[in-house]
């Protein structure tokens, strides 16, 4: 398979793990790419949240932080602060660019989808 493909398609698959995301929650990049079994791949996950936007079907992409809980993709949104007001409007604190309380918040595809 053409490497671009692949790409596309892995894309397609850190969507629809980002869509079950539920409201309130936050994860990582590091967790969706565990999750999909590409562990070292957690930046192609940063590069598929900035592709979000042209997706058909909305992808929450302002629920996927870094390991820290940091909002390192915040300047990828419209403005430099409606990634903070997406997660505050589900109730979610964030203090300097961080999420408080994090480890509580943290939904973790790996436990959340097991079979």
């Amino acid at each position: 398979m053409p490497a671009a493909l692949k790409q596309h398609d892995f894309f397609d698959q850190v969507y629809q793990v980002v869509r079950l995301v539920p409201k309130g929650r936050v994860t990582s990049y590091g967790a969706i790419a565990k999750y999909l079994g590409a562990a070292s791949s957690s930046r192609v996950v940063g590069y598929a949240m900035n592709a979000a936007h042209s997706q058909k079907k909305a992808v929450p992409a302002h629920r996927v932080l870094n390991r820290n809980g940091e909002l390192t993709g915040k300047h990828h949104f419209a403005t430099p602060f409606l990634m903070q007001e997406l997660l505050e409007k589900e109730g979610i604190k964030v203090v300097d660019d961080k999420v408080k309380d994090f480890e509580k918040k943290f939904w973790d595809p790996m436990k959340e989808l097991a079979l």
